[in-house]
């Protein structure tokens, strides 16, 4: 009676050992599997390959390129941005930074949406990609790092390609549902084709109508135009944007001329330094 106890004893600890090493198998190729998962990496240039680009406009295009397999992830944290590689028209090297329009909840692929300038180096190198091709992309790159509900509100003040990191960070918190921060954004441009991204912005307004709000300005509006006309204001900011608090913060992105501008309207509204962040 006592052997067959022992045995039964040795049985029950070998299949207890047993138990906890594939548990901790399991563990360690799910952490090793969730970790190869990440593409990015802020010292190695990664090649990715170019599988889609459509044109959204007569120089505005949106070019999706696919990870490694069908679960990786970029990983690039909300607020930041990467670094591209290409050649400009003279062959040489040229390196610019850009923000996915796309999260990581979009495995396997990640999307730039791109405004191409006549005379931009960077601009030369998308306009000349096709399908097939591959960019070298480098990053983490950025001194913001988003946390959910790390403020009460968000006012954006965005022009032209800006958007498209207003567009990041305002697509992660209103896909979260423990997110519950406010998001108002101003957004200029000189005419109205000019505005990216406005087909998904205003989903994202009739899906989350009170957590989300938008106002467009436009230097050349359309005849009929209900939006802002001309560049931006103090009094737009102030009917547009949250107003100053220690609970809020004013996100700018845009060209050199129109960023001066904006801190000055800041300023002079009394949003203080600490709320306010340039991408």
């Amino acid at each position: 009676m006592e052997m067959l106890q022992n045995q039964e004893s040795h049985i029950i600890l070998g299949v207890a050992v047993a138990v906890v090493a594939v548990a901790v198998a399991a563990y360690i190729f799910s952490s090793s599997s969730k970790k190869s998962k990440v593409c990015l990496d802020p010292e190695t240039w990664k090649e990715f390959k170019l599988v889609k680009k459509v044109q959204l406009s007569h120089n505005v295009a949106k070019f999706t390129f696919s990870l490694p397999t069908p679960t990786s992830v970029l990983g690039l944290p909300i607020g930041q941005h990467i670094s591209c590689r290409g050649k400009d028209s003279q062959g040489e090297e040229v390196i610019k930074p850009y923000t996915p329009t796309t999260l990581d909840s979009d495995v396997g692929h990640f999307e730039l949406v791109i405004k191409m300038y006549p005379q931009g180096r960077m601009s030369h190198h998308f306009r000349e990609m096709r399908v097939g091709d591959y960019m070298a992309v480098k990053g983490p790159k950025g001194r913001f790092k988003y946390q959910p509900n790390q403020v009460r509100a968000f006012g954006m003040l965005a022009g032209g390609s800006g958007i498209t990191p207003m567009f990041q960070v305002a697509r992660s918190i209103l896909e979260n549902p423990e997110d519950k921060t406010m998001v108002q954004l101003v957004y200029a441009n000189v005419t109205e084709d000019d505005i990216l991204l406005k087909e998904e912005l205003d989903s994202m307004a009739a899906i989350y109508p009170d957590r989300f709000k938008i106002y467009y300005v436009l230097n050349q509006p359309p005849e009929g135009w209900v939006g802002g006309v001309g560049f931006v204001t103090q009094e737009m900011i102030k009917a547009h944007c949250p107003a100053p608090a220690s609970d809020v913060k004013i996100l700018r992105c845009g060209p050199p001329p129109m960023n001066k501008a904006m801190a000055a309207h800041l300023e002079g509204i009394g949003y203080a330094s600490e709320m306010q962040f340039q991408f």
